[in-house]
C-alpha cells in the first residue's frame, strides 16, 4: 500500500513538473527578432544576418541612434555580412569572408564599416558599439535617401547593384561591384 502511494505521488510530481516546464517555456516574441537576407550580387553570394528592431513610435536616426555615433547596424548581436567572393564596396575591395557590419549615421552622409571581428554582442556594457577600429577592413561613406514612407522594422534588401539598410524614413544604399 505504501509503495502504491509513493508511486502515485511520484507520478503526480513528474506530471506537475512537465506541465510547469511547458507553461513557463512559453515565451513572448522577441522585440528585435533575428532576420537575414541572401542572394547573388555582382557575381558573389551575399548573406546579411541582423537583429531587426522596430520604430515603435520613437525617433530613430538623430534620436535613439544619434548622428555621428557608431552603431551596430541592427539590434542585439553584431550584424554580420558574408560574401563568397572578393567584391568592391563603393570602389574599395572587400575580400571574400564574413564581417561584422557597423554604421555611423549622419543626416546627409553615413559611414559604413566592415570589420573582421564577428560572433560577438553588438555593444559594450556602456552602450557603445563593439567595434575595434584596428580590425576595420573597409570603411566607405554613402548618402542616405530620406523617404516619405515609414519602415517600421529594420530591413536589409539586396538588389543587383548592392544592398540597402531601410528603417524609419531612411534608405541607405551601399554599392557592390565585381
Amino acid at each position: 500500500m505504501k509503495q502504491l502511494f509513493q508511486l502515485k505521488a511520484m507520478c503526480f510530481f513528474v506530471c506537475a513538473f512537465l506541465v510547469s516546464t511547458t507553461a513557463f517555456s512559453q515565451s513572448k516574441p522577441m522585440p528585435s527578432p533575428r532576420d537575414s537576407v541572401s542572394g547573388d550580387v555582382a557575381g558573389s553570394h551575399i548573406k546579411i544576418w541582423y537583429g531587426a528592431p522596430s520604430v515603435r513610435g520613437r525617433k530613430i536616426f538623430g534620436g535613439l541612434e544619434p548622428y555621428g555615433k557608431i552603431w551596430r547596424a541592427g539590434a542585439n548581436q553584431m550584424t554580420t555580412f558574408e560574401t563568397s567572393k572578393d567584391i568592391k564596396i563603393e570602389g574599395k575591395t572587400l575580400p571574400a569572408g564574413k564581417y561584422s557590419l557597423f554604421a555611423t549615421p549622419g543626416e546627409n552622409e553615413w559611414t559604413i564599416i566592415f570589420n573582421s571581428v564577428t560572433g560577438q554582442w553588438g555593444i559594450h556594457r556602456d552602450g557603445t558599439a563593439n567595434d575595434d577600429p584596428a580590425k576595420d577592413v573597409v570603411v566607405v561613406t554613402v548618402k542616405p535617401k530620406h523617404t516619405r514612407e515609414l519602415t517600421e522594422r529594420l530591413t536589409y534588401k539586396l538588389d543587383p547593384k548592392g544592398f540597402s539598410l531601410v528603417w524609419e524614413n531612411v534608405d541607405v544604399h551601399v554599392g557592390i561591384k565585381k
